[in-house]
């Protein structure tokens, strides 16, 4: 089992496009990036933790690929959109992509420039789409805060 983790605004509305997914094992919703150790939601919507709204996928990779995660992130999210996602304003919406790997770095690159070459988003708009490492011992790090997850099954 592999995990990634995506921050696409309000946790609520990126769970649910993975959970039904073939090869997702569980998705928990949580927060991730900030330098609170172990915030609260109150905490996160403060602004002043710096964390962002995420999901944890875990995933069987002979099943599903790296890169279908990122293509499904990429449909359900603005990633021009600097202040948030759809109705949900403020750094704790914005979005991103957390890698554990130069390989997952390279899949995310690859998917924008794929995008970009459409001509679906305007290129420059991408300045404002954020990715960047897991950091080691992301259980326990201040960056990530996946030890209060708020399970899928509550919902």
């Amino acid at each position: 089992m592999k995990n990634a983790y995506f921050a696409g605004g309000c946790f609520w509305c990126i769970v649910d496009p993975y959970s039904s997914m073939p090869g997702v094992e569980k998705v928990t919703a949580g927060y991730m990036g900030g330098h609170t150790e172990n915030p609260t939601y109150e905490e996160v919507c403060s602004e002043t933790t710096g964390h962002k709204e995420a999901v944890e996928i875990v995933y069987d990779e002979s099943l599903l690929s790296y890169e279908k995660l990122v293509e499904v992130f990429f449909k359900n999210i603005d990633p021009t959109d600097p202040g948030g996602q759809f109705a949900d304003r403020g750094t704790s919406y914005q979005t991103a992509i957390f890698t554990d790997s130069p390989a997952e770095k390279e899949a995310v690159q690859r998917h924008i420039k794929a995008l970009e070459s459409s001509g679906r988003f305007k290129a420059h708009r991408y300045r404002n789409f954020r990715y960047g490492p897991v950091l080691p011992g992301r259980r326990s790090s201040p960056n990530v805060s996946f030890k209060k997850p708020i399970p899928l099954s509550s919902v």
